[in-house]
Protein backbone atom coordinates (compact mmCIF):
# COMPACT_ATOMS: atom_id res chain seq x y z
CA UNK A 1 0.00 0.00 0.00
CA UNK A 2 2.81 2.54 0.29
CA UNK A 3 2.57 3.29 -3.57
CA UNK A 4 -0.81 4.38 -2.80
CA UNK A 5 0.55 7.69 -0.94
CA UNK A 6 1.47 10.66 -3.03
CA UNK A 7 2.40 14.15 -1.96
CA UNK A 8 1.79 17.47 -3.97
CA UNK A 9 4.09 20.63 -3.16
CA UNK A 10 2.70 23.98 -3.62
CA UNK A 11 5.53 27.03 -2.84
CA UNK A 12 4.30 30.65 -1.97
CA UNK A 13 6.50 33.25 -1.79
CA UNK A 14 6.67 34.64 2.00
CA UNK A 15 7.26 38.67 1.64
CA UNK A 16 6.13 41.67 3.31
CA UNK A 17 2.74 41.23 0.42
CA UNK A 18 2.01 37.73 1.62
CA UNK A 19 -1.59 37.21 2.47
CA UNK A 20 -2.29 33.52 4.17
CA UNK A 21 -4.68 31.28 2.20
CA UNK A 22 -7.80 29.96 3.38
CA UNK A 23 -6.72 26.69 3.95
CA UNK A 24 -3.08 27.74 6.20
CA UNK A 25 -2.98 26.67 9.53
CA UNK A 26 -3.31 30.49 11.19
CA UNK A 27 -1.27 29.32 14.16
CA UNK A 28 2.06 28.80 11.88
CA UNK A 29 4.28 31.54 12.93
CA UNK A 30 4.26 33.17 9.73
CA UNK A 31 0.37 33.10 8.82
CA UNK A 32 0.30 34.80 12.20
CA UNK A 33 2.27 37.83 11.30
CA UNK A 34 0.60 38.41 8.38
CA UNK A 35 -2.88 38.91 9.82
CA UNK A 36 -4.64 42.46 11.33
CA UNK A 37 -4.32 46.04 10.54
CA UNK A 38 -0.36 45.95 11.10
CA UNK A 39 0.50 42.98 9.04
CA UNK A 40 2.77 44.87 6.42
CA UNK A 41 4.47 46.11 8.90
CA UNK A 42 5.06 43.28 11.13
CA UNK A 43 6.33 41.49 8.07
CA UNK A 44 8.74 44.41 7.11
CA UNK A 45 10.45 44.46 10.58
CA UNK A 46 10.60 40.49 10.73
CA UNK A 47 12.64 40.45 7.22
CA UNK A 48 14.90 43.68 8.58
CA UNK A 49 15.43 41.23 11.52
CA UNK A 50 16.54 38.32 9.86
CA UNK A 51 18.89 40.04 7.11
CA UNK A 52 20.43 41.78 9.87
CA UNK A 53 20.95 38.81 11.71
CA UNK A 54 22.16 36.82 8.89
CA UNK A 55 24.88 39.65 8.29
CA UNK A 56 25.68 39.76 11.57
CA UNK A 57 26.58 36.02 11.46
CA UNK A 58 27.96 36.06 7.92
CA UNK A 59 30.48 38.57 9.00
CA UNK A 60 33.48 37.34 6.76
CA UNK A 61 33.97 40.08 3.56
CA UNK A 62 30.51 41.78 4.68
CA UNK A 63 32.35 45.15 5.91
CA UNK A 64 29.23 47.22 5.64
CA UNK A 65 27.08 43.93 7.06
CA UNK A 66 25.01 44.69 4.34
CA UNK A 67 26.07 41.54 1.54
CA UNK A 68 22.93 38.92 2.24
CA UNK A 69 19.13 39.11 2.18
CA UNK A 70 17.69 36.32 3.15
CA UNK A 71 14.31 34.75 1.01
CA UNK A 72 11.97 32.53 2.24
CA UNK A 73 9.48 30.08 0.46
CA UNK A 74 6.27 28.87 1.93
CA UNK A 75 6.15 25.34 1.29
CA UNK A 76 2.73 23.37 1.59
CA UNK A 77 2.71 19.62 1.51
CA UNK A 78 -0.80 18.06 0.91
CA UNK A 79 -1.17 14.27 0.65
CA UNK A 80 -3.67 12.22 -0.89
CA UNK A 81 -4.48 8.02 -1.51
CA UNK A 82 -4.82 6.57 -5.08
CA UNK A 83 -8.30 6.65 -6.74
CA UNK A 84 -9.49 9.34 -4.12
CA UNK A 85 -10.26 12.59 -6.02
CA UNK A 86 -7.25 14.88 -6.22
CA UNK A 87 -9.47 17.73 -5.00
CA UNK A 88 -9.55 15.75 -1.76
CA UNK A 89 -5.74 15.90 -1.14
CA UNK A 90 -5.48 16.47 2.85
CA UNK A 91 -3.01 19.25 3.89
CA UNK A 92 -0.26 17.26 6.18
CA UNK A 93 2.44 19.54 6.45
CA UNK A 94 4.19 23.06 5.86
CA UNK A 95 7.90 24.59 6.42
CA UNK A 96 9.70 26.92 4.89
CA UNK A 97 12.75 27.16 2.58
CA UNK A 98 15.35 29.51 2.76
CA UNK A 99 17.15 31.22 -0.13
CA UNK A 100 20.19 33.61 0.34
CA UNK A 101 20.60 36.29 -2.14
CA UNK A 102 24.37 37.96 -2.65
CA UNK A 103 24.28 41.31 -3.06
CA UNK A 104 28.34 41.27 -3.92
CA UNK A 105 28.24 38.45 -6.74
CA UNK A 106 24.55 38.34 -7.54
CA UNK A 107 24.39 35.29 -6.41
CA UNK A 108 20.78 33.09 -5.44
CA UNK A 109 21.97 30.50 -2.91
CA UNK A 110 20.08 27.99 -1.74
CA UNK A 111 19.24 27.31 2.13
CA UNK A 112 17.28 24.94 4.09
CA UNK A 113 14.00 23.61 3.97
CA UNK A 114 12.39 23.05 7.10
CA UNK A 115 13.03 25.38 9.67
CA UNK A 116 9.52 26.13 10.57
CA UNK A 117 7.13 23.06 11.33
CA UNK A 118 3.70 23.30 10.87
CA UNK A 119 1.55 19.91 11.04
CA UNK A 120 -2.29 19.38 11.49
CA UNK A 121 -1.64 16.23 12.38
CA UNK A 122 1.10 17.21 15.18
CA UNK A 123 -1.86 19.56 16.25
CA UNK A 124 -4.32 16.63 16.56
CA UNK A 125 -1.87 14.49 18.50
CA UNK A 126 -0.87 17.10 21.14
CA UNK A 127 -3.83 19.03 21.23
CA UNK A 128 -6.73 16.23 21.03
CA UNK A 129 -4.86 12.73 21.78
CA UNK A 130 -2.67 13.43 24.54
CA UNK A 131 -4.82 16.42 26.13
CA UNK A 132 -7.44 13.49 26.40
CA UNK A 133 -5.59 10.91 27.43
CA UNK A 134 -3.55 13.03 30.27
CA UNK A 135 -7.10 14.96 31.58
CA UNK A 136 -7.75 13.54 35.02
CA UNK A 137 -4.31 11.55 35.17
CA UNK A 138 -2.51 12.50 38.77
CA UNK A 139 0.40 11.13 36.74
CA UNK A 140 1.70 12.47 33.44
CA UNK A 141 1.74 9.56 30.70
CA UNK A 142 2.35 9.72 26.90
CA UNK A 143 -0.36 7.18 24.97
CA UNK A 144 0.33 4.21 23.68
CA UNK A 145 1.82 4.71 19.94
CA UNK A 146 1.41 8.36 20.31
CA UNK A 147 3.43 10.01 17.00
CA UNK A 148 3.92 6.74 14.82
CA UNK A 149 1.54 7.42 12.24
CA UNK A 150 2.56 11.37 12.32
CA UNK A 151 6.23 9.89 12.54
CA UNK A 152 5.29 7.19 9.00
CA UNK A 153 4.02 10.17 7.19
CA UNK A 154 6.85 12.17 7.65
CA UNK A 155 9.73 9.86 7.08
CA UNK A 156 7.54 8.72 3.55
CA UNK A 157 7.07 12.62 2.80
CA UNK A 158 10.93 13.13 2.60
CA UNK A 159 11.72 9.86 0.78
CA UNK A 160 9.25 10.65 -1.96
CA UNK A 161 9.73 11.31 -5.07
CA UNK A 162 8.07 14.97 -5.10
CA UNK A 163 10.78 15.90 -1.96
CA UNK A 164 13.65 14.47 -3.91
CA UNK A 165 12.13 16.66 -7.44
CA UNK A 166 12.26 19.82 -5.30
CA UNK A 167 15.08 19.90 -2.51
CA UNK A 168 18.52 18.85 -2.56
CA UNK A 169 19.17 18.13 1.22
CA UNK A 170 17.36 16.91 3.89
CA UNK A 171 15.17 19.07 6.15
CA UNK A 172 16.09 20.47 8.99
CA UNK A 173 13.43 21.90 11.72
CA UNK A 174 14.96 24.57 14.18
CA UNK A 175 12.42 24.77 17.25
CA UNK A 176 12.20 26.74 21.00
CA UNK A 177 14.40 24.57 23.58
CA UNK A 178 11.80 22.65 26.12
CA UNK A 179 11.54 25.29 29.72
CA UNK A 180 10.78 21.62 31.57
CA UNK A 181 14.21 20.83 30.96
CA UNK A 182 18.03 21.79 32.00
CA UNK A 183 20.70 22.20 29.81
CA UNK A 184 24.47 22.54 30.11
CA UNK A 185 26.82 23.79 27.98
CA UNK A 186 29.93 21.02 26.70
CA UNK A 187 33.13 22.58 24.93
CA UNK A 188 32.28 21.77 21.75
CA UNK A 189 32.13 25.22 19.96
CA UNK A 190 31.36 25.78 15.91
CA UNK A 191 31.86 29.13 14.23
CA UNK A 192 28.42 29.45 12.96
CA UNK A 193 26.14 27.23 15.42
CA UNK A 194 27.98 28.72 18.40
CA UNK A 195 28.20 26.64 21.85
CA UNK A 196 26.82 23.36 22.27
CA UNK A 197 24.48 22.22 24.77
CA UNK A 198 23.53 18.54 26.14
CA UNK A 199 20.54 18.14 28.24
CA UNK A 200 20.10 15.41 30.89
CA UNK A 201 16.54 13.57 29.29
CA UNK A 202 15.05 14.23 25.89
CA UNK A 203 11.61 16.27 25.95
CA UNK A 204 8.09 14.95 24.78
CA UNK A 205 8.87 17.26 21.52
CA UNK A 206 12.48 15.73 20.92
CA UNK A 207 10.55 11.96 20.80
CA UNK A 208 8.34 13.27 18.61
CA UNK A 209 10.08 14.16 16.27
CA UNK A 210 13.08 10.88 17.19
CA UNK A 211 9.60 9.32 15.58
CA UNK A 212 9.75 11.47 12.27
CA UNK A 213 13.55 10.10 12.27
CA UNK A 214 14.99 12.94 13.43
CA UNK A 215 17.46 13.79 15.73
CA UNK A 216 18.83 16.96 18.12
CA UNK A 217 21.42 18.65 18.78
CA UNK A 218 21.31 22.14 20.74
CA UNK A 219 23.68 25.68 19.85
CA UNK A 220 23.59 28.84 20.83
CA UNK A 221 25.05 31.12 18.05
CA UNK A 222 27.40 33.88 18.81
CA UNK A 223 25.28 36.63 20.63
CA UNK A 224 22.25 34.63 21.02
CA UNK A 225 20.76 34.17 24.33
CA UNK A 226 19.48 31.02 24.76
CA UNK A 227 20.27 27.77 22.96
CA UNK A 228 17.69 26.70 19.78
CA UNK A 229 17.24 23.09 19.31
CA UNK A 230 18.06 21.52 15.47
CA UNK A 231 16.63 18.22 14.50
CA UNK A 232 18.24 16.11 11.55
CA UNK A 233 18.45 13.29 9.91
CA UNK A 234 22.14 12.84 8.79
CA UNK A 235 24.90 15.23 10.24
CA UNK A 236 23.92 18.70 10.95
CA UNK A 237 27.82 19.93 10.90
CA UNK A 238 28.84 18.65 7.88
CA UNK A 239 26.34 18.21 5.50
CA UNK A 240 24.88 21.81 5.36
CA UNK A 241 27.33 25.18 4.80
CA UNK A 242 27.69 27.91 6.80
CA UNK A 243 25.57 30.00 5.02
CA UNK A 244 22.74 27.46 5.06
CA UNK A 245 22.97 27.36 8.65
CA UNK A 246 23.12 31.06 9.07
CA UNK A 247 19.95 31.11 7.00
CA UNK A 248 17.91 28.50 9.57
CA UNK A 249 19.61 30.21 12.65
CA UNK A 250 18.90 33.79 11.46
CA UNK A 251 15.30 32.66 10.50
CA UNK A 252 14.14 30.88 13.65
CA UNK A 253 16.06 33.18 15.72
CA UNK A 254 13.88 36.03 14.87
CA UNK A 255 10.48 33.96 15.25
CA UNK A 256 11.45 33.09 18.70
CA UNK A 257 12.59 36.27 19.57
CA UNK A 258 9.18 37.15 18.42
CA UNK A 259 7.35 34.32 20.17
CA UNK A 260 9.45 33.60 22.65
CA UNK A 261 10.97 37.25 24.05
CA UNK A 262 11.49 35.72 27.79
CA UNK A 263 13.52 33.17 26.49
CA UNK A 264 15.12 34.36 22.86
CA UNK A 265 14.92 38.40 23.59
CA UNK A 266 16.49 37.93 27.08
CA UNK A 267 18.50 40.61 28.66
CA UNK A 268 21.27 38.14 29.94
CA UNK A 269 22.28 34.86 27.85
CA UNK A 270 21.87 31.54 28.99
CA UNK A 271 24.96 30.33 31.51
CA UNK A 272 26.80 27.12 31.79
CA UNK A 273 23.67 25.40 33.21
CA UNK A 274 20.65 26.53 31.83
CA UNK A 275 16.49 25.85 32.41
CA UNK A 276 14.39 27.98 30.06
CA UNK A 277 11.12 30.15 31.82
CA UNK A 278 8.47 31.69 30.04
CA UNK A 279 8.10 33.29 33.49
CA UNK A 280 11.58 35.14 33.02
CA UNK A 281 11.15 38.86 33.20
CA UNK A 282 14.20 40.76 32.16
CA UNK A 283 13.50 40.70 28.71
CA UNK A 284 13.03 43.16 25.40
CA UNK A 285 9.93 43.03 23.37
CA UNK A 286 10.49 43.41 19.44
CA UNK A 287 8.32 45.91 17.46
CA UNK A 288 6.33 43.67 16.08
CA UNK A 289 2.75 42.33 17.38
CA UNK A 290 1.45 38.54 17.88
CA UNK A 291 -1.42 37.11 20.25
CA UNK A 292 0.40 34.08 22.01
CA UNK A 293 -2.73 32.83 24.14
CA UNK A 294 -5.22 32.92 20.51
CA UNK A 295 -2.35 30.96 19.06
CA UNK A 296 -2.33 28.17 21.65
CA UNK A 297 -6.22 28.37 21.36
CA UNK A 298 -6.28 27.77 18.02
CA UNK A 299 -4.50 24.93 18.15
CA UNK A 300 -6.45 22.71 19.74
CA UNK A 301 -9.56 24.05 16.89
CA UNK A 302 -7.25 22.90 14.64
CA UNK A 303 -6.78 19.61 15.98
CA UNK A 304 -10.09 18.87 15.91
CA UNK A 305 -10.36 20.06 12.50
CA UNK A 306 -7.86 17.07 11.86
CA UNK A 307 -9.75 14.82 13.54
CA UNK A 308 -13.02 15.66 11.35
CA UNK A 309 -11.24 15.90 8.34
CA UNK A 310 -8.21 13.49 8.15
CA UNK A 311 -8.20 10.91 10.93
CA UNK A 312 -11.88 9.75 11.16
CA UNK A 313 -12.78 9.87 7.34
CA UNK A 314 -9.53 7.84 6.32
CA UNK A 315 -9.06 5.76 9.54
CA UNK A 316 -9.19 2.37 7.64
CA UNK A 317 -6.89 3.23 5.17
CA UNK A 318 -4.42 5.02 7.34
CA UNK A 319 -4.06 1.90 9.80
CA UNK A 320 -3.91 -0.04 6.89
CA UNK A 321 -1.30 2.57 5.50
CA UNK A 322 0.74 2.37 8.81
CA UNK A 323 0.61 -1.56 9.35
CA UNK A 324 2.72 -1.87 6.31
CA UNK A 325 5.11 0.60 6.08
CA UNK A 326 8.85 -0.07 5.81
CA UNK A 327 11.12 2.74 6.01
Amino acid sequence: MDKDLSFAIKRICFDEDYRPADNTRITTNFANLARGAQRQENLRNTFRMINNRFNALAHWDNPKGDRYAVELDIISVEMGFAGEDHAQALPLIEVLKTSIVDHKTGERIEGIVGNNFSSYVRDYDFSVVLLEHTRGQPDFSVPEHFGELHGKLFKRFVQSQAYQAHFSKPPVICLSVASSKTYHRTENLHPVLGVEYLQDEYSLTDAYFGKMGLKVRYFMPPDSAAPLAFYFSGDLLSDYTNLELISTISTMETFQKIYRPEIYNANSAAGKTYQPSLKHQDYSLTRIVYDREERSRLAIEQGRFAEEHFIKPYQALLDQWSASYAH
